[in-house]
């Protein structure tokens, strides 16, 4: 009998003014996932899937949940004007870069929003967007960054934190829960079983933020 694969973990963002977060989940082996999750719903829409490395905690989203701030690695990229490592503004679920900002390594890096479409970064004094991403309908500020992280509310889970809803939210075995008052728990998403399908982002998601 054939061992089942690792379950992906799961890394959660919410908007601050809307009922959207996003969904990171980091497997199976180098892929990621990006989901956008309608948190009013719990309707979950699948989005960009990546080969290399996103880091949760540096990114963001806007607060009215358009807009997605990423940091990721690809190693492959390392000889080309991407870098290696690089911030960049998509909208979600997807990563097509509406703004990017070449790193080279990933010491820093990521960023998080101000407002709707003032960003701050954390790349110390390199803010110089690569010239086939500049971000058009972005302020942009350089200071230090804004990690995200787990309440740890929950023992025992990956992540864990509240809602808009103020809903206890945690993830385990590839699996976004929510822990009532009385402690019962009920599986919102199982994110078990999904396979890489990348795709190219849908056209409204690659549309200029001054159009």
């Amino acid at each position: 009998m054939s061992t089942p694969p690792p379950s992906p973990r799961l890394f959660v963002i919410f908007a601050k003014e809307a009922h959207v977060a996003a969904i990171f989940a980091r497997g199976p082996t180098n892929w990621f996932h990006v989901i956008r999750w309608d948190t009013r719903n719990d309707v979950f829409e699948s989005g960009a899937w990546m080969r290399g490395r996103l880091y949760p905690q540096r990114c963001d989203l806007s607060p009215d949940g358009e807009l997605l701030l990423y940091f990721v690695f690809q190693k492959r990229r390392g000889y080309t004007s991407y870098e290696s490592s690089w911030t960049a503004v998509s909208r979600l679920p997807w990563l097509h870069a509406l703004g990017l900002w070449p790193q080279g390594h990933t010491w820093g890096g990521g960023g998080y929003f101000i407002t709707n479409r003032i960003i701050s970064l954390e790349n110390g004094r390199s803010c110089k967007a690569h010239p086939e991403h500049i971000p058009l309908g972005l302020e942009v500020i350089s200071s230090g960054g804004e990690r995200k992280s787990s309440s740890n509310e929950v023992a025992g889970a990956e992540w864990s934190g509240r809602d808009q809803r103020n809903r206890l939210i945690f993830t385990a075995n590839g699996k976004l829960h929510w822990q009532r008052d009385d402690q019962t728990v009920q599986v919102l998403a199982d994110f078990n079983g999904d396979k890489p399908d990348p795709r190219d982002a849908p056209e409204w998601a690659k549309r200029s933020l001054v159009d």
